[in-house]
């Protein structure tokens, strides 16, 4: 290659300490990474120099009001030039930060000093020089009188000659030295990378439990003699709000609450021969009773709606919408905006298909032909239910739509209402749900349901909680509304302990299908969803059976869930991702992990949890605790406080574990203080 070529290619600047791979960055610095408030994450960077002289790295973390906040890093790997730093930020907003490389003239000069005055070669000189660089860290580097003091004495103590040497450069290598310029250094050739952005948000975007209802279901009542449904509506549906609350949930998740269609309207089960008494599909969005600006007129009006989201918010919830962007072939924009879906050869508008699926009763919205006319609707809808109190939404299918679409909607609608959350429901390639989590969506479905075994588990984990944990926060469901995996259908009361435990515990944030208190475990033949699904007619669950004492006492796992959501709550370590950390079982069939989180008060916060994944037998075997991971040193014991059970037990590293169904299938431990 040439001289002549080789200049004509474009190079960024290397910097006179050069930074390397700064980390995380997303994209390689075109998209924010994320947090939430007080959230802890590493930064980490290469840094390094040429020659001998001591290198040195800081953090510089710039907050939305252009504060920079100087963090010192430390090498993790002396000689191999790795520097990291645990950051957090106290506010949401735009945050940024960078790594800046600098000569350590102090550190050079230390090392150097201990060398020769040890060795007696030039003494007198290194201890003077030591004295000039500490006064040069008085003059160069803010401090207060006390910090001032500290580099004060240790100049005097360098230049005292009725002391020994040794002494002398004692003095000035003191700890209390170190600690101060470890704090404020004296920085020599800063080079700083590139800047990159930080978004913080609020806890809910990381971490909150779900509960999802079909409002039509929650109060509906079955007449015998007729033969007919009523539907429940949003002031029914808002009796249960109590209930939910009161089992630990932090949002009320709404499936579609729109007018619904009856053109090709869906019957029980999915069938084509509805009858006109049937609900049909609340995903077939639109009739001439409106849009997806409206509300089903069965289920009441936007009063009752105000009304539902005041309730809940009394009860320390918020409510999340779900966002369908599809149209039945009774919606209003069918009629006022053909060319806002695909026509075929034959004049027909194609509905959709995900074969061998067909949803005859859903037209998909093509983005392509009028994107300024449908964007400018969608905003303008999203806006009609911002203003009705909703905060979160769940959207449905977003990988069936432009990413560009999703990237300009959330960034539009975050410039006036910063505090809306975006729930990603795509199952689909990684890239696509990477690149959703990249452009906006602050959380997303997961194949958690899919993953049963503890390999898979810990593979899983291992991806969410690391590069990736920057950008996308996984959201478990054990079961929706369109999934009832064969391990919930065979699996028994201890799968479903079991899988609402590991949900709860392994992410932040994880959701409840209503009616997963009940176990509704019978699918649909061929299909891996509930028979007499939901999404296709009305449920009374009866729920008073189970809260009065009913005939069926004893059954429901409302319980169970409720301290599900205790432990969570009065254990913050359980509200983090990127924390988690996988312990050695002998039997395959178990998965062992913890988590620890330093709280304000400076102590640590540390869950471990274990659990048998074979819902079908009661196993025993040895678990091996990694000892540094829950903070402890590896001779140590400490008292083991099963939350779910009460029981305690002194653990050491190596313990006896017995799970499964004619036990308990899980452990939820709190480490408590060493004994």
């Amino acid at each position: 290659m040439s001289d002549a070529f080789r200049t004509a290619l474009p190079q960024a600047p290397i910097g006179r300490i050069p930074v390397q791979d700064v980390r995380p960055v997303v994209d390689h610095g075109a998209r924010p990474a994320k947090a939430v408030v007080d959230e802890r994450f590493d930064v980490t960077a290469t840094v390094f120099r040429e020659g001998h002289d001591a290198v040195n790295a800081s953090v510089v973390l710039t907050d939305p009001d252009g504060g920079e906040h100087v963090l010192p890093m430390t090498c993790t790997n002396p000689g191999l030039d790795t520097w990291v730093r645990t950051v957090s930020a106290d506010r949401t907003g735009w945050w940024s930060y960078r790594v800046e490389g600098w000569s350590d003239p102090y550190g050079t000069w230390e090392h150097d000093a201990t060398i020769k005055v040890r060795a007696d070669v030039d003494t007198e000189l290194m201890l003077e020089e030591g004295a000039l660089v500490l006064e040069r860290a008085l003059a160069e580097v803010e401090r207060t009188a006390e910090q001032k003091a500290v580099l004060q004495a240790a100049v005097r103590g360098l230049r005292d000659t009725s002391k020994p040497p040794a002494v002398r450069l004692k003095a000035g290598t003191d700890a209390a030295v170190e600690d101060e310029l470890g704090e404020r250094p004296l920085r020599d050739m800063v080079s700083p990378s590139a800047e990159h952005a930080l978004l913080v948000e609020r806890e809910l975007a990381l971490s909150g439990a779900w509960y999802e209802i079909f409002p039509r279901s929650e109060g509906a009542t079955y007449d015998e003699k007729e033969h007919r449904w009523t539907t429940g509506t949003l002031r029914t549906a808002m009796k249960r709000l109590p209930a939910i609350a009161a089992m630990g949930f932090d949002v009320v998740y709404l499936t579609p609450i729109h007018p619904i269609g009856q053109a090709a309207k869906k019957g029980p089960n999915n069938t084509l021969d509805a009858r006109p008494e049937d609900p049909g599909s609340p995903y077939a969005i639109g009739s001439p009773d409106g849009g997806h600006d409206a509300i089903h007129p069965d289920l009441g009006d936007f009063d009752d709606f105000d009304a539902f989201v005041a309730e809940a918010e009394r009860l320390g919830m918020e409510v999340a919408m779900d966002l369908a962007l599809q149209c039945s072939p009774d919606h209003p924009w069918v009629a006022e905006h053909p060319e806002w879906f695909t026509t075929r050869a034959d004049g027909s508008i194609a509905y959709a298909e995900n074969p061998p699926k067909k949803y005859q009763d859903i037209y998909p919205v093509n983005f392509d032909n009028d994107p300024e006319g449908i964007y400018t609707e969608v905003r303008r809808v999203m806006q009609v239910w911002i203003d009705h109190g909703v905060k979160i939404f769940r959207v449905d299918n977003p990988h069936t739509k432009p990413v560009e679409f999703w990237q300009w909607l959330i960034a539009d609608v975050a410039k006036d209402h910063p505090e809306v959350i975006w729930l990603a429901e795509a199952f689909t390639k990684p890239a696509m749900m990477h690149t959703l989590g990249k452009i906006g969506f602050q959380q997303s479905y997961t194949y958690y349901a899919w993953r049963n075994t503890a390999a898979d588990l810990r593979e899983y984990l291992t991806e969410l909680s690391g590069e990736a944990a920057a950008y996308m926060r996984p959201s478990f469901w054990p079961t929706t509304h369109d999934i009832l995996t064969p391990y919930m259908q065979f699996g028994g009361t201890a799968a479903w302990k079991l899988r609402a435990v590991l949900a709860a515990t392994l992410v932040p944030t994880y959701g409840i299908y209503a009616g997963y208190e009940l176990m509704e475990h019978v699918a649909r033949p061929g299909a891996e969803e509930q028979i007499d699904n939901e999404k296709y007619e009305f449920k009374n669950r009866r729920w008073e059976d189970y809260e009065e004492g009913g005939p069926k006492e004893g059954r429901s796992l409302a319980g169970y869930l409720t301290r599900i959501n205790e432990i969570r709550r009065a254990h913050p370590a359980l509200h983090r991702l990127r924390d988690i950390r996988f312990h050695h079982v002998d039997d395959e069939n178990f998965l062992a992990f913890s988590k620890r989180r330093r709280l304000p008060d400076g102590t640590d916060d540390v869950v471990v949890v274990v659990a048998n994944l074979d819902p079908h037998s009661t196993r025993a075997t040895t678990l091996r605790l990694d000892m540094a991971a829950l903070g402890l040193e590896s001779g140590d014991s400490f008292l083991a406080h099963d939350l779910v059970t009460d029981e305690q037990w002194t653990w050491q590293r190596d313990n006896y574990i017995r799970l499964g169904p004619e036990v308990e299938p899980v452990h939820v431990i709190a480490v408590r203080r060493p004994w």
